[in-house]
Protein backbone atom coordinates (compact mmCIF):
# COMPACT_ATOMS: atom_id res chain seq x y z
CA UNK A 1 0.00 0.00 0.00
CA UNK A 2 1.35 3.44 -0.91
CA UNK A 3 1.86 6.25 1.58
CA UNK A 4 -0.95 8.18 -0.10
CA UNK A 5 -3.38 5.28 0.29
CA UNK A 6 -2.36 4.89 3.94
CA UNK A 7 -3.16 8.54 4.65
CA UNK A 8 -6.61 8.41 3.08
CA UNK A 9 -9.84 8.38 5.03
CA UNK A 10 -13.25 7.15 3.92
CA UNK A 11 -16.52 8.57 5.24
CA UNK A 12 -19.73 6.75 4.32
CA UNK A 13 -22.97 8.66 3.76
CA UNK A 14 -25.61 6.13 4.74
CA UNK A 15 -28.71 6.57 2.58
CA UNK A 16 -29.74 2.97 1.92
CA UNK A 17 -29.40 2.03 -1.74
CA UNK A 18 -28.20 5.58 -2.47
CA UNK A 19 -25.31 5.47 -0.01
CA UNK A 20 -21.91 6.68 -1.18
CA UNK A 21 -18.32 7.16 -0.09
CA UNK A 22 -16.36 10.34 0.52
CA UNK A 23 -12.68 9.58 -0.06
CA UNK A 24 -10.34 12.08 1.63
CA UNK A 25 -6.59 12.34 1.23
CA UNK A 26 -3.70 13.11 -1.14
CA UNK A 27 -3.37 11.91 -4.72
CA UNK A 28 -7.05 11.27 -5.41
CA UNK A 29 -7.20 13.16 -8.72
CA UNK A 30 -4.45 10.93 -10.08
CA UNK A 31 -6.36 7.91 -8.75
CA UNK A 32 -9.76 9.17 -9.94
CA UNK A 33 -9.96 6.83 -12.95
CA UNK A 34 -9.52 3.74 -10.82
CA UNK A 35 -11.91 4.87 -8.06
CA UNK A 36 -14.60 5.88 -10.56
CA UNK A 37 -14.21 2.72 -12.67
CA UNK A 38 -14.81 0.60 -9.56
CA UNK A 39 -18.22 2.23 -9.11
CA UNK A 40 -19.37 3.21 -12.61
CA UNK A 41 -21.36 0.87 -14.83
CA UNK A 42 -21.14 3.14 -17.87
CA UNK A 43 -18.03 4.22 -19.71
CA UNK A 44 -18.74 7.88 -20.51
CA UNK A 45 -18.26 10.99 -18.41
CA UNK A 46 -18.94 14.68 -18.91
CA UNK A 47 -16.56 16.77 -16.80
CA UNK A 48 -17.68 20.28 -15.84
CA UNK A 49 -15.05 22.68 -14.48
CA UNK A 50 -14.12 26.37 -14.54
CA UNK A 51 -11.42 28.66 -15.88
CA UNK A 52 -9.49 28.69 -12.61
CA UNK A 53 -9.39 24.93 -12.09
CA UNK A 54 -9.02 23.72 -15.67
CA UNK A 55 -5.43 24.92 -16.31
CA UNK A 56 -4.23 23.18 -13.15
CA UNK A 57 -6.16 19.91 -12.92
CA UNK A 58 -8.25 19.15 -16.00
CA UNK A 59 -5.55 17.46 -18.12
CA UNK A 60 -4.44 15.22 -15.26
CA UNK A 61 -8.01 14.30 -14.42
CA UNK A 62 -8.86 13.46 -18.03
CA UNK A 63 -5.69 11.37 -18.30
CA UNK A 64 -6.69 9.45 -15.16
CA UNK A 65 -10.06 8.64 -16.73
CA UNK A 66 -8.50 7.62 -20.05
CA UNK A 67 -6.13 5.25 -18.29
CA UNK A 68 -9.16 3.24 -17.15
CA UNK A 69 -10.84 3.25 -20.56
CA UNK A 70 -13.39 5.92 -19.65
CA UNK A 71 -14.41 8.19 -22.51
CA UNK A 72 -14.69 11.79 -21.28
CA UNK A 73 -15.58 15.22 -22.62
CA UNK A 74 -15.20 18.51 -20.76
CA UNK A 75 -16.85 21.90 -20.50
CA UNK A 76 -14.99 24.87 -19.00
CA UNK A 77 -17.15 27.64 -17.52
CA UNK A 78 -16.32 31.08 -16.13
CA UNK A 79 -15.28 31.08 -12.49
CA UNK A 80 -17.26 32.81 -9.76
CA UNK A 81 -20.63 32.86 -8.01
CA UNK A 82 -22.36 34.48 -10.98
CA UNK A 83 -21.90 31.24 -12.93
CA UNK A 84 -24.70 29.74 -10.83
CA UNK A 85 -27.30 31.02 -13.30
CA UNK A 86 -29.96 29.77 -15.70
CA UNK A 87 -27.71 30.67 -18.62
CA UNK A 88 -24.93 28.35 -17.51
CA UNK A 89 -27.35 25.67 -16.34
CA UNK A 90 -28.65 25.46 -19.92
CA UNK A 91 -25.12 25.22 -21.33
CA UNK A 92 -24.23 22.38 -18.96
CA UNK A 93 -27.41 20.45 -19.74
CA UNK A 94 -26.86 20.89 -23.49
CA UNK A 95 -23.24 19.72 -23.21
CA UNK A 96 -24.24 16.62 -21.23
CA UNK A 97 -26.92 15.74 -23.77
CA UNK A 98 -24.63 16.42 -26.72
CA UNK A 99 -22.10 14.00 -25.21
CA UNK A 100 -24.87 11.36 -25.13
CA UNK A 101 -24.38 10.76 -21.44
CA UNK A 102 -26.77 8.01 -20.35
CA UNK A 103 -28.02 7.19 -16.86
CA UNK A 104 -25.31 4.61 -16.22
CA UNK A 105 -22.67 7.13 -17.26
CA UNK A 106 -21.86 10.14 -15.07
CA UNK A 107 -21.53 13.89 -14.85
CA UNK A 108 -18.51 15.07 -12.86
CA UNK A 109 -18.07 18.38 -11.07
CA UNK A 110 -14.37 19.23 -10.96
CA UNK A 111 -14.18 22.47 -9.01
CA UNK A 112 -15.39 24.38 -6.00
CA UNK A 113 -18.86 24.90 -4.60
CA UNK A 114 -20.16 26.89 -7.55
CA UNK A 115 -19.29 24.18 -10.07
CA UNK A 116 -20.54 21.46 -7.72
CA UNK A 117 -23.91 23.13 -7.10
CA UNK A 118 -24.48 23.95 -10.78
CA UNK A 119 -23.31 20.59 -12.12
CA UNK A 120 -25.29 18.66 -9.53
CA UNK A 121 -28.44 20.54 -10.49
CA UNK A 122 -27.86 19.73 -14.16
CA UNK A 123 -27.21 16.07 -13.32
CA UNK A 124 -30.40 15.99 -11.29
CA UNK A 125 -32.60 17.14 -14.17
CA UNK A 126 -30.93 15.77 -17.31
CA UNK A 127 -32.70 12.56 -18.30
CA UNK A 128 -34.68 13.03 -15.08
CA UNK A 129 -31.62 12.20 -13.06
CA UNK A 130 -28.09 11.20 -14.09
CA UNK A 131 -25.26 9.77 -12.03
CA UNK A 132 -23.12 12.43 -10.45
CA UNK A 133 -19.59 12.56 -9.02
CA UNK A 134 -18.10 15.39 -7.00
CA UNK A 135 -14.38 16.19 -7.19
CA UNK A 136 -14.22 19.29 -4.96
CA UNK A 137 -11.14 21.48 -5.33
CA UNK A 138 -11.75 23.98 -2.51
CA UNK A 139 -11.81 23.41 1.23
CA UNK A 140 -15.34 24.82 1.42
CA UNK A 141 -16.57 22.34 -1.17
CA UNK A 142 -14.74 19.40 0.40
CA UNK A 143 -16.28 19.88 3.84
CA UNK A 144 -19.68 21.23 2.89
CA UNK A 145 -21.21 21.72 -0.54
CA UNK A 146 -19.98 18.47 -2.14
CA UNK A 147 -21.68 16.36 0.54
CA UNK A 148 -25.39 15.93 1.07
CA UNK A 149 -27.01 16.38 -2.33
CA UNK A 150 -28.04 20.03 -2.21
CA UNK A 151 -27.70 21.50 -5.69
CA UNK A 152 -28.90 24.69 -7.30
CA UNK A 153 -28.43 28.12 -8.79
CA UNK A 154 -29.01 31.64 -7.52
CA UNK A 155 -31.87 34.01 -8.20
CA UNK A 156 -32.09 37.80 -7.90
CA UNK A 157 -34.34 36.98 -4.95
CA UNK A 158 -31.62 35.09 -3.10
CA UNK A 159 -28.93 32.42 -3.04
CA UNK A 160 -29.61 28.78 -3.98
CA UNK A 161 -33.35 29.30 -4.30
CA UNK A 162 -33.66 27.18 -7.46
CA UNK A 163 -32.45 23.59 -7.37
CA UNK A 164 -33.04 19.97 -6.44
CA UNK A 165 -31.78 17.40 -3.96
CA UNK A 166 -29.56 15.05 -5.97
CA UNK A 167 -27.02 12.93 -4.12
CA UNK A 168 -23.64 12.19 -5.69
CA UNK A 169 -22.48 8.62 -6.27
CA UNK A 170 -18.95 9.40 -5.07
CA UNK A 171 -16.96 12.30 -3.61
CA UNK A 172 -13.20 12.49 -4.16
CA UNK A 173 -11.66 15.09 -1.85
CA UNK A 174 -8.01 15.35 -2.89
CA UNK A 175 -6.28 17.26 -0.10
CA UNK A 176 -3.26 18.03 -2.30
CA UNK A 177 -5.31 20.49 -4.35
CA UNK A 178 -5.83 22.70 -1.32
CA UNK A 179 -2.18 23.77 -1.49
CA UNK A 180 -3.00 25.76 -4.64
CA UNK A 181 -5.76 27.80 -2.98
CA UNK A 182 -5.17 31.43 -2.14
CA UNK A 183 -5.01 32.20 1.60
CA UNK A 184 -8.37 33.95 1.27
CA UNK A 185 -10.05 30.91 -0.32
CA UNK A 186 -8.65 28.56 2.30
CA UNK A 187 -9.78 30.80 5.15
CA UNK A 188 -13.24 31.00 3.62
CA UNK A 189 -13.47 27.21 3.60
CA UNK A 190 -12.24 27.05 7.17
CA UNK A 191 -15.35 28.94 8.27
CA UNK A 192 -17.39 25.88 7.33
CA UNK A 193 -15.00 23.63 9.28
CA UNK A 194 -15.44 25.78 12.39
CA UNK A 195 -19.20 25.64 11.87
CA UNK A 196 -19.32 21.92 12.67
CA UNK A 197 -17.76 22.54 16.06
CA UNK A 198 -20.15 25.40 16.77
CA UNK A 199 -23.22 23.35 15.87
CA UNK A 200 -22.86 20.46 18.32
CA UNK A 201 -19.19 19.48 18.69
CA UNK A 202 -17.65 21.81 21.27
CA UNK A 203 -14.68 19.46 21.66
CA UNK A 204 -13.95 19.84 17.94
CA UNK A 205 -14.10 23.63 18.23
CA UNK A 206 -11.70 23.39 21.18
CA UNK A 207 -9.37 21.26 19.02
CA UNK A 208 -9.54 23.80 16.19
CA UNK A 209 -8.66 26.65 18.55
CA UNK A 210 -5.51 24.73 19.47
CA UNK A 211 -4.64 23.20 16.09
CA UNK A 212 -5.84 25.58 13.37
CA UNK A 213 -2.30 26.47 12.34
CA UNK A 214 -1.57 22.78 11.67
CA UNK A 215 -4.80 22.52 9.65
CA UNK A 216 -3.68 25.46 7.53
CA UNK A 217 -0.20 23.94 7.13
CA UNK A 218 -1.53 20.64 5.76
CA UNK A 219 -0.76 17.01 6.54
CA UNK A 220 -2.57 14.82 9.05
CA UNK A 221 -4.24 17.70 10.93
CA UNK A 222 -5.84 18.93 7.72
CA UNK A 223 -7.09 15.45 6.81
CA UNK A 224 -8.44 15.02 10.34
CA UNK A 225 -10.33 18.33 10.20
CA UNK A 226 -11.85 17.51 6.80
CA UNK A 227 -12.80 13.96 7.79
CA UNK A 228 -14.39 15.15 11.05
CA UNK A 229 -16.36 17.80 9.16
CA UNK A 230 -17.53 15.33 6.50
CA UNK A 231 -18.54 12.76 9.13
CA UNK A 232 -20.53 15.42 10.98
CA UNK A 233 -22.37 16.36 7.81
CA UNK A 234 -22.85 12.72 6.74
CA UNK A 235 -24.49 11.92 10.08
CA UNK A 236 -26.91 14.82 9.76
CA UNK A 237 -27.74 14.08 6.11
CA UNK A 238 -28.41 10.41 6.88
CA UNK A 239 -30.87 11.43 9.60
CA UNK A 240 -32.58 14.27 7.68
CA UNK A 241 -31.77 14.17 3.98
CA UNK A 242 -34.22 16.85 2.80
CA UNK A 243 -33.92 19.33 5.65
CA UNK A 244 -37.26 18.70 7.28
CA UNK A 245 -35.79 19.08 10.75
CA UNK A 246 -32.31 18.93 12.24
CA UNK A 247 -30.42 19.28 8.94
CA UNK A 248 -31.29 22.97 9.16
CA UNK A 249 -28.60 23.18 11.86
CA UNK A 250 -26.01 22.98 9.05
CA UNK A 251 -27.12 26.50 8.14
CA UNK A 252 -25.66 28.08 11.26
CA UNK A 253 -24.54 31.57 10.18
CA UNK A 254 -26.03 31.14 6.71
CA UNK A 255 -29.25 33.12 7.17
CA UNK A 256 -27.30 36.29 7.89
CA UNK A 257 -24.49 35.28 5.52
CA UNK A 258 -26.74 34.64 2.52
CA UNK A 259 -28.46 38.00 3.06
CA UNK A 260 -25.06 39.71 3.00
CA UNK A 261 -24.08 37.87 -0.19
CA UNK A 262 -27.30 39.01 -1.84
CA UNK A 263 -26.68 42.57 -0.62
CA UNK A 264 -23.25 42.55 -2.28
CA UNK A 265 -24.73 41.09 -5.49
CA UNK A 266 -22.52 38.01 -5.16
CA UNK A 267 -19.46 40.12 -5.93
CA UNK A 268 -16.54 37.95 -4.79
CA UNK A 269 -14.26 40.99 -4.67
CA UNK A 270 -16.39 42.19 -1.76
CA UNK A 271 -17.50 38.97 -0.08
CA UNK A 272 -17.20 35.25 -0.71
CA UNK A 273 -19.49 32.63 0.79
CA UNK A 274 -17.25 31.51 3.64
CA UNK A 275 -16.64 35.10 4.69
CA UNK A 276 -20.39 35.66 4.81
CA UNK A 277 -20.74 32.53 6.93
CA UNK A 278 -18.01 33.75 9.28
CA UNK A 279 -19.75 37.07 9.83
CA UNK A 280 -23.09 35.25 10.02
CA UNK A 281 -21.92 32.85 12.75
CA UNK A 282 -20.70 35.74 14.87
CA UNK A 283 -24.01 37.55 14.31
CA UNK A 284 -25.94 34.39 15.23
CA UNK A 285 -24.11 34.15 18.56
CA UNK A 286 -24.52 37.87 19.22
CA UNK A 287 -28.22 37.75 18.37
CA UNK A 288 -28.61 34.70 20.63
CA UNK A 289 -27.02 36.71 23.46
CA UNK A 290 -29.39 39.60 22.71
CA UNK A 291 -32.29 37.14 23.10
CA UNK A 292 -30.79 35.97 26.44
CA UNK A 293 -30.14 32.50 25.06
CA UNK A 294 -26.38 32.43 25.62
CA UNK A 295 -23.65 34.47 27.25
CA UNK A 296 -22.10 37.40 25.36
CA UNK A 297 -18.78 35.69 26.08
CA UNK A 298 -19.70 32.92 23.62
CA UNK A 299 -19.95 35.42 20.78
CA UNK A 300 -16.68 37.01 21.83
CA UNK A 301 -14.97 33.61 21.82
CA UNK A 302 -16.27 32.74 18.36
CA UNK A 303 -15.33 36.15 17.03
CA UNK A 304 -11.84 35.94 18.54
CA UNK A 305 -11.10 32.58 16.89
CA UNK A 306 -12.41 33.51 13.45
CA UNK A 307 -10.58 36.82 13.59
CA UNK A 308 -7.36 35.04 14.64
CA UNK A 309 -7.43 32.86 11.51
CA UNK A 310 -7.95 35.97 9.37
CA UNK A 311 -11.68 35.87 8.63
CA UNK A 312 -13.97 38.93 8.71
CA UNK A 313 -16.31 38.94 11.69
CA UNK A 314 -18.28 42.19 11.29
CA UNK A 315 -20.34 43.82 8.56
CA UNK A 316 -18.02 46.84 8.80
CA UNK A 317 -15.29 44.77 7.13
CA UNK A 318 -17.26 44.28 3.91
CA UNK A 319 -15.95 46.76 1.30
CA UNK A 320 -18.47 49.23 -0.05
CA UNK A 321 -21.84 50.25 1.28
CA UNK A 322 -24.55 47.91 2.54
CA UNK A 323 -28.31 48.45 2.28
CA UNK A 324 -30.37 49.39 5.34
CA UNK A 325 -31.60 46.80 7.81
CA UNK A 326 -35.04 46.61 6.19
CA UNK A 327 -33.52 45.56 2.84
CA UNK A 328 -31.38 42.91 4.51
CA UNK A 329 -34.54 41.76 6.26
CA UNK A 330 -36.23 41.29 2.88
CA UNK A 331 -33.38 38.99 1.82
CA UNK A 332 -33.65 37.05 5.08
CA UNK A 333 -37.40 36.67 4.51
CA UNK A 334 -36.66 34.95 1.17
CA UNK A 335 -34.47 32.38 2.91
CA UNK A 336 -35.31 28.75 2.19
CA UNK A 337 -35.73 28.11 5.93
CA UNK A 338 -38.76 30.41 6.16
CA UNK A 339 -41.87 28.30 6.86
CA UNK A 340 -45.44 29.61 6.55
CA UNK A 341 -43.97 33.10 6.51
CA UNK A 342 -42.30 32.63 9.90
CA UNK A 343 -38.59 33.31 10.32
CA UNK A 344 -36.43 30.35 11.24
CA UNK A 345 -32.93 31.00 12.54
CA UNK A 346 -30.21 28.73 13.82
CA UNK A 347 -29.43 30.17 17.23
CA UNK A 348 -27.34 28.88 20.12
CA UNK A 349 -27.30 28.37 23.87
CA UNK A 350 -23.50 28.34 23.81
CA UNK A 351 -20.53 27.07 21.82
CA UNK A 352 -21.58 23.72 20.37
CA UNK A 353 -25.20 24.12 21.48
CA UNK A 354 -27.03 25.32 18.38
CA UNK A 355 -30.74 24.75 17.81
CA UNK A 356 -33.50 25.56 15.34
CA UNK A 357 -35.48 28.61 16.47
CA UNK A 358 -38.90 29.04 14.86
CA UNK A 359 -40.91 32.26 14.67
CA UNK A 360 -38.10 34.68 15.54
CA UNK A 361 -39.62 38.18 15.86
CA UNK A 362 -38.84 40.23 12.77
CA UNK A 363 -38.75 43.42 14.84
CA UNK A 364 -35.93 42.00 16.97
CA UNK A 365 -33.89 41.07 13.89
CA UNK A 366 -34.30 44.53 12.33
CA UNK A 367 -33.31 46.26 15.57
CA UNK A 368 -30.28 43.98 15.88
CA UNK A 369 -29.18 44.63 12.29
CA UNK A 370 -29.47 48.37 12.80
CA UNK A 371 -27.08 48.09 15.73
CA UNK A 372 -24.54 46.03 13.77
CA UNK A 373 -24.59 47.77 10.39
CA UNK A 374 -21.78 50.27 9.78
CA UNK A 375 -22.84 53.85 10.31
Amino acid sequence: MTASATARRTVRVDLGDRSYDILIGPGLIAAAGREIALRLKGRKIAVITDEHVAPIYLDGFMAALKSEGIDAVSLVLPAGEKTKSFEHLVSVCDSVLAARIERNDAVVALGGGVIGDLTGFAAGIVRRGSRFIQVPTSLLAQVDSSVGGKTGINSPHGKNLIGVFHQPDLVLADTDVLDTLSPREFRAGYAEVAKYGLIDKPEFFNWLEQNWRAVFAGGEARIEAIATSCQAKADVVAADERENGQRALLNLGHTFGHALEAATHYDSARLVHGEGVSIGMVLAHQFSARMNLCSPDDGKRVEAHLREVGLPTTMCEIPGSLPPAEVLMDAIAQDKKVKAGKLTFILTRGVGQSFVADDVPQSEVIAFLKEKLPT
